[in-house]
C-alpha cells in the first residue's frame, strides 16, 4: 500500500480515519473533483483513488440492476 493511497474498508477494520463515500462512480468522482478526501483525512496534497474507483467498479458490476 502507498502511503498517498486510498483503498476501501468495508469491514471498518483498517487502523486510521476513515471516509465514507457512496459506492457510485459519480459519488466518487464528485469527492475526488472536489478534494473531499485531503480535506476528510487532513492530509494535504491529491491522494491516489485507483485502488478504490476498481473497488466501486467492480461493486457497481456485481450489483443487480
Amino acid at each position: 500500500m502507498i502511503k498517498d493511497e486510498l483503498v476501501p474498508d468495508d469491514r471498518g477494520t483498517l487502523p486510521g480515519r476513515g471516509a465514507y463515500v457512496h459506492p457510485a462512480l459519480h459519488c466518487l468522482d464528485l469527492a475526488v473533483r472536489r478534494r473531499a478526501f485531503p480535506r476528510a483525512f487532513k492530509t494535504p496534497g491529491p491522494l491516489d483513488a485507483v485502488v478504490l474507483r476498481e473497488h466501486v467498479e467492480q461493486a457497481a458490476q456485481a450489483a443487480p440492476q
